[in-house]
């Protein structure tokens, strides 16, 4: 390869994971816009659990949304030439958002990633 065809390399890559953060950010943002705009209506409705709706749909908004960060982050660090350093940072950071992606699943379903649900019935391997 030569220097030119890095280059494109490299900036056809940064475009797709600058592509994928902006999926990201959308999504958390129209989320909590439409998560919004469902708790006037639930409000208006008087429905029951207001407060518990807003904060599951807010959740899985902001989940989605971290997973689509996590992916540009990973198509940035790695496609392109990583140093130790670059794989350390991003290592931080997906510590950091899956964390983060734990605590919210844990706060919308009552229950950690890796618990079956109250209602799941054990099945057979």
């Amino acid at each position: 390869m030569d220097v030119d065809e890095v280059m494109d390399f490299d900036r056809v890559v940064e475009t797709i994971a600058r592509c994928i953060d902006f999926a990201g950010v959308t999504v958390i943002a129209a989320g909590a816009v439409i998560a919004a705009l469902r708790v006037l209506v639930d409000l208006q409705r008087r429905s029951p659990g207001v407060y518990q709706l807003f904060r599951s749909r807010l959740g899985r908004a902001i989940l989605l949304g971290l997973e689509l960060l996590v992916a540009g982050d990973i198509i940035k660090t790695v496609a392109v030439t990583p140093t130790l350093t670059d794989v350390a940072v991003l290592a931080i950071i997906v510590l950091i958002r899956t964390f983060l992606s734990w605590s919210l699943d844990l706060e919308i379903t009552g229950r950690w990633p890796w618990q079956r649900s109250r209602g799941e019935a054990s099945a057979p391997s």
